[in-house]
């Protein structure tokens, strides 16, 4: 399972998601998305940790807490669903 984190700074980095969720349990991975154009972070992140209990935990603790200076929207992670091809012939 992975968890999705929306409303983060674009000042926070992978290691400070990695410490907040670290006082729930083991982190596996943490991923901070960028914009493709412009390089800049997207304001939401994704943190896979090794046990699942653990994961629900941090839910239940950090959805809706203020962490610096934004309301933090945490659950789980949705699984990506494919894009439709191009209605301009591109595919």
């Amino acid at each position: 399972m992975t968890v999705y984190i929306g409303n983060l700074s674009y000042e926070v980095t992978e290691d400070d998601l990695t410490s907040v969720f670290a006082e729930y349990g083991a982190v596996k991975q943490v991923k901070l998305p960028v914009d493709r154009e412009s390089g800049r972070k997207r304001g939401f992140g994704f943190v896979e940790m090794e046990d699942e209990a653990n994961e629900e935990k941090a839910i239940e603790e950090l959805d809706g807490a203020e962490w610096i200076g934004r309301t933090l929207k945490v659950n789980k992670a949705k699984p990506r669903t494919p894009r439709p091809a191009n209605s301009w012939g591109g595919n």
